[in-house]
């Protein structure tokens, strides 16, 4: 799909164009979501700059994500999606600067392009550009990973006491539970991570172009605010990396301990069980010369002896508080 948004009344209006039509000159931000190839050949024609395929947009070198060609700079940013769902994910999503004009080439639905989206339908400044497009757009991202951090704390804490703080035997029982949401914190704030390096890339590679891009005064202050906003941001999902990984190393002393507890008992009801065995394996000799065999109260007299030899065991384990 393209789309293409056009300053109009204090607002973007947004046009979605076919493949075979054509793009309005004033347009500030063209949209391409999943194009097809008539569309990436008419935005191509438009702007006279290539448009990466989907293949070229997930190299992973730097020269092939941040470089510039025929005056256009190119920028491709792994983003996160899903991430309110069971199943988060990463997209690549590349920004193309060009006349201060910015296109967008993505094949995903990443939160962030959703609320810049609404945001500039319903208002945007008076002299609005592809620049300050992307502008607001990187804030959305950073933004949305700040409040995906600020959520993971809070379930890392909440598992943190249901490691360290169990309620009753409630706990040996959400070892699965615990190892899922350990799993799932993880995994989440291993791809805000990827996103935040790729972002601050893509900043300090407009740092650098920013002087030949005669920016102003206010968007280069933007610029300098979300670079610290990815530093910190970078720096407290690798202290909830640490922080989840302290946990699942504790989580797993604590299986450890409840399956040696386990084994403990076992041990100990085999060491019950060993006298009365001796006992029933000496009466079930049968020896001519085994006086209780003539006995009248010989078998009770062999049941109580088997009895007394599993309880005293018992007894001496909880005096020396191996139980």
């Amino acid at each position: 799909m393209l789309s293409a948004y056009i300053p109009q009344g204090g607002a973007l209006d947004r046009l979605i164009i076919p493949g075979d039509g054509a793009i309005p000159p004033t347009a500030v931000w063209i949209d391409l979501i999943d194009p097809t190839p008539a569309e990436d050949i008419l935005v191509e024609k438009f702007v006279g700059i290539a448009v990466p395929t989907r293949e070229e947009m997930r190299e992973i070198e730097i020269s092939s994500r941040l470089y510039i060609e025929n005056g256009a700079r190119y920028m491709t940013a792994t983003l996160m999606y899903k991430a309110d769902t069971e199943q988060p994910k990463t997209t690549d999503v590349t920004f193309i600067l060009s006349d201060h004009r910015l296109i967008t080439v993505r094949y995903d639905e990443p939160m962030p392009f959703t609320l810049v989206t609404n945001k500039l339908c319903r208002t945007c400044g008076p002299a609005v550009s592809g620049e300050s497009v992307m502008m607001d757009l990187l804030e959305a991202v950073i933004d949305r990973a700040a409040d995906i951090l600020e959520r993971i704390g809070v379930d890392i804490d909440k598992v943190s006491h249901d490691v360290f703080e169990p309620e009753g035997a409630q706990q040996s029982r959400a070892y699965q539970t615990i190892f899922r949401s350990i799993g799932r914190r993880g995994d989440i704030t291993s791809k805000v991570r990827e996103s935040l390096l790729s972002v601050g890339r893509v900043t300090l590679f407009l740092a650098h172009e920013v002087d030949g891009a005669r920016w102003d005064k206010e968007m280069r202050a933007q610029l300098k605010t979300m670079q610290r906003d990815v530093s910190s941001l970078s720096d407290h999902a690798t202290y909830l990396t640490n922080k989840i990984t302290f946990l699942l190393d504790a989580m797993i002393g604590v299986v450890s301990l409840e399956q040696n507890n386990i084994i403990k008992l076992f041990s100990v009801a085999a060491v019950v069980f060993m006298p009365p065995t001796l006992v029933a394996s000496i009466y079930g000799m049968n020896f001519e010369g085994m006086p209780e065999l003539r006995w009248h109260l010989g078998y009770p007299f062999a049941l109580a002896l088997m009895v007394v030899a599993a309880i005293v065991p018992y007894l001496f384990f909880k005096w020396r508080k191996w139980l």
